[in-house]
């Protein structure tokens, strides 16, 4: 029975249009196929309705007639109607006194179940005798076979008391529903096919632009990141989704542009330290004096480590490009910074140091003092006899500041500074070690933990030389007391 079941769904989803445009022209045509059958029914009913209505009244009509005759004098054999019924007048015995030239020459009873007498209405004058009571079996068959609408009423006159009957053929009514029903059998499947074509069409229209941005996309390889997807000038849904995709293959493009940059550079760098080792090794080799041996190894030792350097920086900006999770705390940074700049070696300037209290973070110890480290190792290379560092609290962030009184950064490069392998003075620079990714590291340190890293332009009178880096953290929250 499952296997059944599941055969059955299978089965039924396969007859489900796969494409958006055959879906949406499905459910239209389903919708308005729906709403044009129930609108046809219930025209049909409300046609057929008042048609009948018409019939019943056009037969109460000339019973009034025939009845406003009986009443003040006797009635004719053969009555003149214009309204097109037939009218058939009974007396008391049930015998046929007076009808329309239709049936005056037939002899033909009053129709079974309808009253022969006038009933308790006799000798009531006319107006008070109705509305005349209708017969419940309104339709009955009469000798030609077609139906009628019958409608009766007693009366007294001269003729004494007498049952009027007329009868209206409902065949107009039957040949009007007959040729609706057909003009709407023949119309409506039309209307509708009519309706899935331009919704085919228009749907598929719309949906062209779509597909051109897909095929596009779908064309587009690492290689290849310059090309964009075509805009349609609509303005709509699709022009902005067109857009969007621009822009990220926008910034896809600038991604790739900046990791092929980021490992140009990285070889760069990695290549002139090897050299330099290899070089030395080959002087220890071919100059075997013992006598140069330490100077050797010293230089290769300083070599190897900025190897070292260089390899943890690079893994740190791989991992900080990657955005992997890593462990926090909550930290007093005041405590943290205290620490970390009580365990620096002798710097070649003085620091002087300012640390508030209550400056606390969430974020990764590890980090949280590589952003520190690197923010006074940069201070160190160009300050002339003065690093400060100074950490303080405003307005719900936690502010570090560290300064120094070297020759500052040139406005232009404020922001440039900020990337990868970027070095303002490179002589020098690499003569003091550095691969010009410091600040770069600092900065991606400092946005992981929802904060941002700038260079401040100094008061020229408070600060008239040296550059001033500025780092803001959010400030968190302290830890609720538990009652």
């Amino acid at each position: 029975m499952a296997d059944r079941t599941v055969a059955l769904r299978r089965a039924l989803r396969r007859l489900v249009p796969r494409s958006v445009r055959a879906r949406a022209t499905f459910a239209a045509t389903a919708v308005v196929a729906l709403a044009l059958g129930g609108t046809a029914v219930a025209l049909l009913g409300v046609l057929q309705a008042n048609l009948t209505r018409d019939v019943r009244e056009s037969a109460v009509r000339q019973v009034d007639e025939v009845a406003a005759v009986a009443v003040r004098e006797h009635l004719p054999p053969v009555i003149s109607n214009p309204g097109g019924g037939s009218v058939r007048v009974f007396d008391a015995e049930g015998k046929l006194i007076s009808a329309t030239l239709d049936v005056a020459p037939r002899i033909i009873p009053p129709p079974p179940g309808l009253p022969s007498g006038p009933g308790e209405g006799a000798g009531v004058p006319f107006k008070r005798q109705l509305p005349h009571r209708l017969d419940e079996k309104a339709v009955v068959k009469l000798v030609d076979g077609s139906g009628q609408r019958v409608v009766s009423t007693s009366v007294s006159g001269p003729d004494g008391p007498v049952t009027i009957y007329a009868a209206v053929s409902l065949g107009p009514v039957d040949a009007a529903g007959r040729t609706a029903a057909a003009a709407l059998a023949v119309g409506l499947p039309l209307l509708v096919a009519l309706v899935a074509l331009v919704t085919w069409r228009v749907t598929g229209r719309a949906l062209r632009p779509v597909e051109a941005i897909r095929s596009e996309v779908a064309e587009i390889t690492g290689h290849d990141l310059h090309r964009r997807v075509p805009v349609p000038p609509t303005g709509d849904e699709v022009s902005r989704l067109a857009v969007t995709v621009n822009s990220t293959l926008d910034r896809l493009e600038d991604a790739g542009q900046r990791q092929r940059r980021f490992i140009a550079d990285a070889s760069h760098e990695l290549r002139s330290p090897i050299a330099v080792l290899r070089t030395q090794l080959e002087v220890a080799l071919a100059h075997p004096d013992p006598e140069l041996w330490p100077e050797l190894l010293a230089d290769a030792l300083q070599d190897t480590v900025r190897l070292q350097d260089l390899a943890a920086d690079l893994l740190l900006l791989a991992r900080l490009d990657a955005a992997d999770p890593v462990a926090t705390e909550l930290l007093d940074l005041d405590v943290l910074f205290a620490d970390v700049l009580d365990a620096r070696p002798a710097d070649r300037v003085a620091v002087r140091v300012e640390l508030a209290s209550g400056a606390r973070v969430l974020g990764n110890r590890t980090w949280l003092t590589r952003l520190l480290t690197n923010l006074v190792d940069n201070a160190q290379r160009y300050a002339d006899g003065l690093v400060e560092v100074q950490l303080a609290v405003r307005e719900g962030e936690v502010v570090l500041e560290v300064r120094d009184d070297g020759p500052g950064i040139p406005e232009p490069d404020r922001e440039r500074v900020f990337e990868r392998f970027t070095r303002l003075d490179d002589a020098r620079s690499r003569e003091l070690g550095g691969a010009g990714l410091g600040l770069a590291i600092a900065r991606d340190l400092a946005e992981h933990h929802g904060g941002t890293l700038v260079d401040a332009c100094p008061d020229a009178a408070e600060h008239p030389c040296g550059a001033r880096l500025v780092a803001r953290l959010p400030l968190a929250e302290p830890p609720r007391q538990v009652s």
